[in-house]
C-alpha cells in the first residue's frame, strides 16, 4: 500500500492528504467505496453524506478540511464517449461585472455577488478574530466562524457558476467566448474586488471542460478581438468606445447597441463562421502572434475513458 502523503502539519487552515490505491497484489483496493462509505488507508471506513455518482476504477482519494468540514474528492476512471451534436446552434457569451454573463439571444445571467453581500460581516468577523488572544479557545472559535463565512462565499459563487455553465452548454452547440486577461483586470484597484467576485477564470474553466464532455465546440477569441467595439450590424469598429459607454450608436449604420449584448452577438457570429476542426480554437486578430489551441481543463484519454472528480 502506498503511503499517505500529508500536507504541512495538522492544524493549518487547510488540512489535507492524498491516498492512492496500492499497485501491489496485497493492497489493490486500499481505497474503496461502498454506498455512503469510503475506505481509506490506515483510517478505515468513513461515512459520507452522499453516495458516489460514478461507477468505475477509483484512482485516488484526496481528503481535505474546509473550515470545520471534511471532504473527500474521489478520482474515478469511467468510460465516456462525447455525443455528436447535430443542430450546431451557435451562441456567444460575454462576461461582465454588472451581469455574470450576457448571451447572444438577449438573456442575461446575474451573478450572486457573494463577496459583496457578505463583505460587512466578513470585516466584522475578521476584526473579532484579530482582537482575540493568540492560542485561546475564543480565538479558535472566532477563526472557525470566519472560515465558515469564507467557505460559504466560495460555495455560493461556485454554485452560481456551475448552474450557469451547465445551462449554456445545454443550450448551444457552438459557443464563442473571449480570452479575458483576468490577471490584468485584477491589477486595476478599482475593479479587482468586483472581478474576483465574479469568478471569470473559473467560469471559462468550467465551460471548457463541460463542453468537451457533452460534445460542444468552444471558439475562443483572442484578447485583442474588438467584440464590444465592433457593430454587429455593419461591422464598423467604434474605436473611441470606453468602458463607461454601456450603450452606443454606430457611426456607420446608426444602430443603437447595448455594449454587452453587442459583444455577445459578435462572439456568436465569430463562432458560427469559424471553420474549426479542434474542440477549442482561438479566433480574431492577434497582433501577429500565432494562436494556439487552448488546453482542456482536465487531461483525458477520449478513446479509453475520462477521470471524474467527485
Amino acid at each position: 500500500m502506498r503511503s499517505i502523503r500529508a500536507s504541512r502539519r495538522k492544524g493549518v487552515s487547510r488540512d489535507n492528504f492524498r491516498a492512492d490505491p496500492g499497485t501491489d497484489n496485497l493492497h489493490p483496493n486500499a481505497v474503496e467505496v461502498n454506498g455512503k462509505r469510503v475506505k481509506l488507508p490506515v483510517i478505515g471506513w468513513v461515512k459520507m453524506r452522499e453516495a458516489l455518482r460514478f461507477v468505475g476504477n477509483i484512482k485516488s482519494a484526496i481528503v481535505s478540511r474546509v473550515a470545520d468540514r471534511w471532504f473527500v474528492s474521489l478520482t474515478v476512471e469511467v468510460d465516456h464517449t462525447p455525443p455528436v451534436r447535430e443542430t450546431q446552434v451557435a451562441g456567444g457569451v460575454d462576461l461582465g461585472v454588472k451581469a455574470l454573463a450576457t448571451l447572444s439571444d438577449g438573456s442575461t445571467i446575474k451573478g450572486p455577488k457573494a463577496l459583496r453581500k457578505n463583505l460587512k460581516t466578513l470585516r466584522r468577523r475578521s476584526r473579532a478574530l484579530s482582537r482575540k488572544v493568540k492560542g485561546s479557545a475564543n480565538r479558535r472559535k472566532a477563526a472557525r466562524k470566519l472560515a465558515r463565512l469564507h467557505a460559504r462565499i466560495v460555495n455560493v459563487r461556485k454554485d452560481a457558476l456551475h448552474k450557469a455553465t451547465t445551462g449554456i452548454v445545454g443550450r448551444f452547440d457552438v459557443i464563442g467566448i473571449e480570452d479575458l486577461n483576468v490577471r490584468g483586470m485584477m491589477a486595476n484597484g478599482k475593479l479587482a474586488r468586483a472581478v474576483a467576485d465574479v469568478g471569470m477564470f473559473e467560469f471559462s474553466r468550467q465551460l471548457t471542460y463541460k463542453a468537451e464532455m457533452v460534445g460542444v465546440r468552444i471558439v475562443v477569441a483572442t484578447p485583442w478581438y474588438p467584440s464590444s467595439k465592433t457593430c454587429s450590424n455593419c461591422s464598423h469598429i467604434h474605436s473611441d468606445l470606453t468602458l463607461a459607454d454601456r450603450e452606443w450608436t454606430c457611426d456607420g449604420c446608426g444602430a443603437i447597441h447595448d455594449r454587452d449584448h453587442n459583444a455577445a452577438i459578435n462572439l456568436m457570429n465569430m463562432a458560427a463562421s469559424s471553420a474549426v476542426t479542434q474542440p477549442v480554437e482561438r479566433q480574431g486578430a492577434g497582433r501577429g502572434r500565432k494562436a494556439k489551441a487552448k488546453p482542456a481543463a482536465v487531461k483525458q484519454e477520449p478513446t479509453h475513458g475520462i477521470f471524474a472528480h467527485v
